[in-house]
């Protein structure tokens, strides 16, 4: 391996650290998006991970989001155990793996409508797979039945996950073209 080969995968490996830690530092902020579910959290940590998923390729970012997720529930404990940390690396797992994935694959035509269309694709796919996802975990954690996850899937899981959808692609949106000069050239 060359020493240019080297120093790119050393530069590439210190940006997703780094964009791991932000991850860390933004995971201490999240907050009830959802009056009707106020134990439903958005998580601010989700931007930094779906850019990386975008600069680096959806399974580094894979690898920061669950980084990010297992070093914040070391430090602090999960507010909601192991269930809420399983649902986070399930939720955002999907998000950067179909989204990340789409905008890799359409390197030669990235562009702000191929972005848009990778971000709304994965987020829909996130919001499809925490329906199942919550259906057999949700009663085990809870203690509850299915039948009452089953009665919460419209008025509850699904609006949060849409509407968490639509945050984070409206600031990833916003925030990728203006970062990616950073994360590709420094």
């Amino acid at each position: 391996m060359s020493n240019a080969n080297i120093n790119s995968r050393t530069q590439k490996l210190a940006k997703m650290g780094l964009m791991t830690g932000i991850a860390v530092i933004f995971s201490f902020i999240h907050f009830p998006i959802l009056p009707a579910a106020p134990f439903l959290e958005f998580e601010v940590s989700d931007i930094p991970i779906i850019i990386a998923a975008f600069a680096f390729g959806p399974l580094p970012g894979l690898v920061i989001g669950v980084a990010s997720i297992l070093l914040h529930d070391l430090m602090m404990g999960p507010a909601s155990g192991p269930y809420g940390m399983i649902m986070h690396i399930i939720a955002i797992g999907v998000f950067v793996l179909v989204a990340g994935g789409i905008y890799e694959k359409a390197k030669g035509f990235q562009s702000k409508k191929w972005g848009l269309a990778a971000l709304i694709i994965g987020g829909l796919c996130m919001a499809g797979a925490m329906i199942p996802a919550n259906l057999l975990i949700t009663p085990h954690f809870m203690v509850t039945s299915v039948e009452f996850v089953k009665a919460m899937v419209l008025p509850v899981i699904l609006p949060f996950n849409l509407l968490k959808m639509a945050i984070n692609t409206a600031v990833v949106f916003v925030l990728y073209k203006r970062l990616s000069p950073f994360l590709h050239k420094w």
